[in-house]
């Protein structure tokens, strides 16, 4: 097979990246991080203290929220959610398919149903699908903000007042994306950060929960403090808590870790725009719009969709021959939600259908992590020349 007839990497071209060319590794830290952490383990005081009271107080100023209650990881910071809101058996709780598992695990874990209502171009729950799923056993929604593009809350939260229903934003993918110049987390009545390992800030794992509600947060505190209230005796329990506590090295590691963040979020925002611009121009590509309404997006997944038609192979080919050339994109969840085996075996999602969800899952989307859109001028040129390369040789892979 003659590398000039067939080019692609995969059919024995040369990639356009070398192998021994390195993409930006993750986590990205220095002695910041090394001191903060020997700072408290020299103290010797490791457990919940100051250092995660600092944090909280940090980490609620830059989402621009009043309050923040910080967890062992953002699936738990659903689950307190959840119980703080005395969501349970009988009732029903809308969310998307398309997410991680937890937007729903959540809910079933206190006894409650998820109601899968599909997705839009945005990635996002489609709001004018909203109305339609709430019964009188609806007490709530979680909307995703997926890969840090916010969802329309201001259609979600018009919803939910009329209806008197809470919303939970699931913002694990939106550290400093603000909507109309509010913050992710606090456009409904509360919402969830994750921290854990792949995420924009990190400290292997963590959870935050952010609310503009002193009294929720008051109660978050009890249940991540194992059902404690901070007047009276660390022996007396007044809520079903449990421990939820984060340490003060992780806040310790988190502090210095939000340092870092205005840096990488403003590199996050010029090169996801830079290759939104680029990767557009590719026919049969579309990369998740915008909404004039969000700033600030925070860009912890880069999503895109491809036309199989279009642009001339299936996504699946399309994705061997773009890894191939040296590019690590991936075709994202491999099931929505209500495919997942846990649903089936449960039943009662067998009749649930969610076109758009289930057509990013088995044909169309494709994605990259954030880590990349660190990379430097000469990366994001490689990341450009390798789609190109793909859709020019298409032909070769159908």
């Amino acid at each position: 097979m003659s590398t000039s007839k067939f080019p692609l990497a995969i059919m024995g071209g040369e990639p356009v990246r070398s192998p021994e060319k390195a993409w930006p590794a993750w986590p990205i830290f220095d002695n910041t991080e090394r001191e903060a952490l020997l700072e408290v383990f020299d103290s010797g005081n490791w457990w919940f203290g100051d250092k995660v009271a600092q944090f909280e107080r940090e980490y609620a100023e830059y989402q621009g929220a009043n309050c923040c209650v910080s967890c062992v990881n953002g699936t738990v910071a659903l689950e307190l959610l959840v119980q703080a809101y005395d969501i349970g058996p009988g009732d029903e709780v809308i969310v998307p398919p398309y997410t991680f598992y937890a937007t729903s695990s959540c809910v079933s874990r206190f006894g409650a149903t998820p109601v899968f209502v599909d997705i839009d171009e945005s990635w996002c729950i489609n709001p004018n699908l909203i109305e339609a799923a709430i019964t009188d056993k609806t007490k709530a929604i979680i909307p995703v903000h997926f890969g840090g593009r916010i969802c329309d809350m201001d259609v979600i939260m018009d919803i939910a007042n009329r209806h008197n229903l809470v919303v939970i934003e699931d913002a694990c993918h939106s550290w400093g994306a603000k909507w109309k110049g509010r913050g992710a987390g606090v456009l409904g009545h509360a919402g969830v950060l994750s921290f854990q390992n792949n995420k924009n800030m990190t400290a292997g794992e963590g959870g935050a929960i952010v609310t503009d509600d002193q009294g929720l947060a008051i109660k978050l505190q009890s249940l991540t403090h194992s059902g404690r209230l901070p007047d009276k005796s660390q022996l007396e329990y007044y809520d079903v808590g449990t421990n939820a506590r984060i340490t003060e090295m992780q806040a310790a590691l988190l502090s210095a870790q939000l340092k870092r963040m205005p840096e990488h979020h403003a590199r996050r925002i010029e090169t996801g725009d830079r290759l939104t611009e680029a990767l557009s121009a590719i026919d049969g590509i579309k990369i998740q719009p915008v909404d004039e309404r969000q700033s600030d997006r925070s860009w912890h997944i880069f999503c895109m969709t491809i036309d199989p038609d279009t642009f001339g192979c299936s996504r699946d080919r399309a994705v061997e021959a773009i890894v191939a050339e040296g590019f690590p994109v991936g075709p994202g969840y491999p099931l929505p939600l209500h495919r997942q085996p846990i649903y089936l075996q449960m039943g009662g999602f067998e009749d649930v259908s969610c076109p758009n969800s289930e057509d990013l899952c088995d044909r169309i989307g494709m994605w990259f992590s954030h880590t990349y859109l660190l990379g430097s001028d000469e990366d994001i040129d490689d990341i450009i020349q390798i789609f190109e390369k793909v859709k020019r040789h298409a032909a070769d892979l159908a």
